[in-house]
C-alpha cells in the first residue's frame, strides 16, 4: 500500500482572496454584461435598473481590487509555494525545463506525468501570473471608465489620463474582451484542476477548501 504525506499548501490569506475573485468575477461579468448590453425593460425610472446594476459592480470592483492587493501582498508574506519566485519559473533553467515537461504532457507529447512540485506546476504558475496582469488591467480600465462620472475626484486623478490616451470606447472594448478571456480562462481552470486530481490522485480540488494536498514519499 502507497503511503501519502499531507501538506499544508495554500494558506488561508490565499484561498480567502482566491474565493472573493471568483465571486467577483461571476458579479462583475453579469452585472457589466448588462451594463453593456442592458435587456430589462422598464416603464419608469424610479426602476433603476441600470442603477443598481452599476452599484453593485462598483462594490464588488472594491472587493475585486482590495483581493488582488491582499494576494500580491501575501506573496511577500507567505509560505514558499504562494511566494512571488513561484509564478516565474522561467528565469531559472530548472524552471524552464519543468515547464517544458509539463507542456508535453498538456500536448500529449509525453505521457510522463511530472511530480516534482507541492504548489503550481511551473507552466500553470506561469498562466497564473499571466491571468494576474488581466486582472490588474481590468482594474485598470474600469476604474478608468468609471472615473467619468466622477471628475476631480481622486480616481479621476489617478486613473483618467486613459481616458485622454485611449479614449472611452477603446477602454470599453479591452475591459469587455479581457472579460471573455477571464471566463475562458475560469473554463480551462477547473477543468484542468478536476483532471489533475484525477490523474495525481492529491486533493487537487480540494485544496481549494482545506489547504491540503497529498504525495506519496517517493514523488518529492
Amino acid at each position: 500500500m502507497q503511503i501519502k504525506y499531507i501538506h499544508y499548501i495554500w494558506e488561508w490569506p490565499v484561498r480567502i482572496t482566491q474565493w472573493l475573485i471568483v465571486l467577483s468575477i461571476i458579479v462583475l461579468s453579469l452585472t457589466g454584461f448588462y451594463i453593456g448590453h442592458p435587456f430589462i425593460t422598464t416603464t419608469s425610472t424610479t426602476d433603476f435598473v441600470m442603477g443598481w446594476n452599476r452599484f453593485v459592480h462598483l462594490v464588488f470592483a472594491y472587493i475585486f481590487t482590495l483581493a488582488i492587493i491582499s494576494r500580491l501582498t501575501w506573496a511577500l508574506l507567505g509560505n514558499d509555494l504562494c511566494g512571488w519566485s513561484v509564478f516565474f519559473p522561467w528565469l531559472t533553467r530548472e524552471g524552464r525545463h519543468n515547464m517544458m515537461k509539463m507542456f508535453k504532457y498538456y500536448t500529449f507529447v509525453s505521457k510522463e506525468l511530472p511530480s516534482d512540485y507541492l504548489g503550481h506546476n511551473s507552466l500553470a504558475a506561469v498562466a497564473y501570473s499571466g491571468v494576474m496582469c488581466l486582472y490588474l488591467i481590468q482594474v485598470v480600465t474600469g476604474f478608468s471608465l468609471y472615473s467619468q462620472f466622477a471628475p476631480g475626484g481622486t480616481i479621476h486623478n489617478v486613473f483618467g489620463p486613459l481616458l485622454v490616451w485611449l479614449g472611452p470606447q477603446a477602454l470599453r472594448l479591452i475591459h469587455h474582451l479581457v472579460m471573455w478571456l477571464l471566463i475562458g480562462f475560469a473554463i480551462h481552470h477547473v477543468y484542468s484542476g478536476w483532471l489533475m486530481d484525477v490523474k495525481e490522485r492529491n486533493g487537487t480540488l480540494s485544496s481549494i477548501f482545506g489547504g491540503y494536498k497529498f504525495r506519496e514519499k517517493e514523488e518529492l
